[in-house]
């Protein structure tokens, strides 16, 4: 079993029941899901970017991605619909607590100044997003291998319906946040 999901149940449950009063274990957020995204502009003149970004992707989340395509022709960008631009993964269960235990505990520390994330990243309904610029910050990656340094988006999806909640959830759950 995941250590955060140990770390779950046996601490942050009666830690948030005894902050916000919850009356059941139900009503306690939790993590619902974590979406990674990695937008490859450069895809339209070199398809190999794609497939290059999709095997990273792979390796840095441990499933399957899937290929985004844009929903309309943009022609400031040389953009038509249809086109591929990038890959996102979605991931549950113990591949997002898997995840996010490597996020924590491995990822985030070897970021150059790393000083902690910003606490102000949520959008108002409880769920938070962080950007990466590179994917040589997951061990799984080997530099010899990059085709390019690619960006990424991460957004973890709580079940929280605030800010607050959201923030107290995940630093119970170990998220390095700014003072």
């Amino acid at each position: 079993m995941n250590h955060l999901k140990e770390k779950y149940k046996k601490e942050v449950i009666p830690s948030m029941m005894e902050k916000f009063n919850y009356k059941t274990t139900m009503e306690v957020p939790k993590i619902d899901k974590i979406v990674i995204n990695m937008g490859v502009g450069d895809a339209l003149t070199n398809s190999k970017l794609i497939d290059a970004a999709l095997h990273d992707l792979e390796l840095i989340s441990g499933a399957k991605p899937v290929v985004t395509k844009a929903k309309r022709s943009i022609a400031g960008f040389k953009l038509r619909e249809g086109s591929p631009i990038g890959c996102k993964v979605t991931l549950r269960n113990e591949e997002m607590y898997n995840f996010l235990e490597k996020l924590i505990k491995i990822v985030l520390p070897r970021v150059r100044d790393f000083r902690g994330l910003s606490p102000k990243s949520f959008d108002g309904r409880g769920n938070y997003s962080l950007g990466l610029t590179e994917q040589l910050i997951f061990p799984e990656i080997v530099y010899d291998d990059v085709v390019k340094t690619l960006g990424m988006d991460i957004a973890i999806v709580t079940t929280a319906k605030t800010n607050e909640e959201a923030l107290q959830l995940l630093i119970n759950m170990g998220v390095p946040f700014r003072k």
